[in-house]
């Protein structure tokens, strides 16, 4: 019989002199210590304490408007240009980097509804004037030119290169990716080239009466495009046809559309009941996602460059960073002075958000709100990376998930949602009781999906 024998000197175990301590043995493994993941647990609750102090997103207001910002449109190619236009009719194009008005243009009367670029140089306009105009923008000339803040004359203003009327107030205007076609929304849809002063097509359903209030291209399937209108439908034309080819009656109005610059069959749409909704245009009879924080419309909405977010902003004069395929707890951003916000766009590097409100101000906001903006060393973004593993292995800790969660929200939209809440559960308890009063199999349940679209025609 063999027998293993464990042998230790005893001089590691006894004291070096008379008088001393007795040596313990210790285990500097830090994941065998007996405290390994209560401490962690601390540093998950000290990282999600350090993101909400540090969470400030506001980073400047741009100045210049002095009616209601309606749209901002983004430079293609580029990260450091935009553009802005508003009820004031004025189009001004802004530089982000050194927050400063670049170019200032007088483009329409009346209100400014529609603003895209065509390419880097050039930008079209529409508006309640019945006119598009295109107009060449060289940024790096004018840059040098306009001194606000010294008062020194501005060079003479660029004159339009080209005009196209129509017969209806415009409300929203895109571009074609790669051609030169653009596409316009009034009481018609209509395509237009650029080297034509008539359109090419008129796109409009057959039985559509009503104004078509946004219009898209497919970034990816650049021939397809969709449009909302004030008749509660979501249409979809094909410009290789020439017609409209799927219409879609929602409960309540759509305000704004975007698509999906990742998955080209996932479109967005802003509705009137304070939700937002992704579908799949391969099956419009149901949204894929309903997403719901908004306690009063929503008037905006875009897509993040990555596809893996969205910003929104609404009536209730706060703008919303929402996950993909989250319905619940968006980012919320606010201020005292800002009212309403009508539009809002991502930048192309996907950190920073723009919004447009009623109040004439263009705000810059960051899309991580406790992100630190600057140079950041190797150290240093480890460190953020290892308080970022902590907080989502610790996400389900009842107090590290409160404190992760926790917003602030203004008094007059928390009330608000409050009272929205006790309105939705007083028509739920309602529901419930006539189905409990009613013959069996008679009123049967629908799912919340089952109930957006009204009707869908080919």
């Amino acid at each position: 019989m063999k027998i293993s024998v464990l042998q230790h000197a005893p001089s590691e175990h006894l004291p070096l002199r008379p008088g001393d301590a007795t040596p313990t043995s210790r285990n500097l493994n830090p994941l065998m210590h007996p405290f390994s993941r209560a401490r962690e647990r601390n540093r998950a609750l000290t990282a999600a304490k350090m993101e909400r102090i540090f969470s400030k997103p506001f980073v400047a207001s741009l100045e210049g408007h002095s009616d209601t910002v309606g749209v901002i449109a983004r430079k293609p190619g580029a990260l450091d240009v935009i553009a802005s236009g508003g009820g004031d009719g004025e189009m001004l194009v802004h530089d982000l980097p050194q927050r400063r008005q670049m170019l200032r243009i007088a483009a329409h009367k009346g209100m400014l509804t529609g603003l895209c670029f065509a390419d880097a140089n050039r930008i079209l306009s529409c508006g309640h004037d019945r006119t598009v105009k295109m107009w060449a923008v060289d940024v790096d000339a004018s840059s040098s030119t306009i001194e606000e803040e010294a008062g020194l004359s501005q060079s003479t203003p660029p004159k339009s290169l080209a005009l196209f009327s129509g017969k209806h107030p415009f409300n929203s205007i895109d571009h074609h990716r790669t051609d030169s076609l653009f596409a316009t929304a009034s009481n018609t849809v209509h395509i237009w080239d650029e080297t034509k002063s008539s359109p090419l097509s008129n796109l409009t359903y057959s039985t559509s009466t009503e104004g078509i209030t946004s219009i898209r291209f497919n970034p990816s399937e650049s021939s397809v495009l969709a449009s909302v209108g004030t008749d509660r439908t979501l249409i979809l034309y094909d410009i290789r046809t020439g017609k409209a080819e799927r219409r879609v009656i929602t409960q309540m109005r759509t305000n704004a559309l975007s698509w999906s610059p990742t998955f080209p069959t996932t479109l967005l749409l802003a509705s009137e009941d304070h939700n937002l909704y992704t579908f799949d245009i391969r099956a419009l009879s149901a949204p894929t996602q309903i997403y719901k924080a908004h306690v009063s419309a929503v008037m905006s909405c875009d897509w993040s460059p990555t596809g893996t977010e969205f910003v929104s902003g609404g009536w209730d004069r706060t703008v919303r960073i929402w996950k993909e395929g989250v319905g619940g707890r968006p980012e919320v951003y606010h201020t005292k002075r800002m009212q309403r916000v009508l539009s809002t766009i991502f930048t192309a590097d996907a950190r920073f958000v723009l919004s447009g409100s009623d109040d004439g101000n263009v705000r810059l906001w960051k899309a991580k709100a406790s992100e630190k903006l600057g140079i950041i060393d190797a150290r240093e973004r480890a460190a953020m990376e290892y308080r970022e593993t902590l907080k989502e292995r610790w996400k389900v800790d009842a107090q590290v998930g409160r404190i992760s969660r926790r917003r602030h929200i203004p008094k007059p939209v928390l009330k608000a949602g409050e009272l929205k809440r006790t309105m939705v559960d007083a028509g739920r308890v309602k529901e419930d009781r006539r189905r409990k009063h009613t013959r069996a199999g008679e009123s049967k349940p629908k799912a919340e999906r089952k109930k957006v679209v009204v009707a869908e025609q080919t």
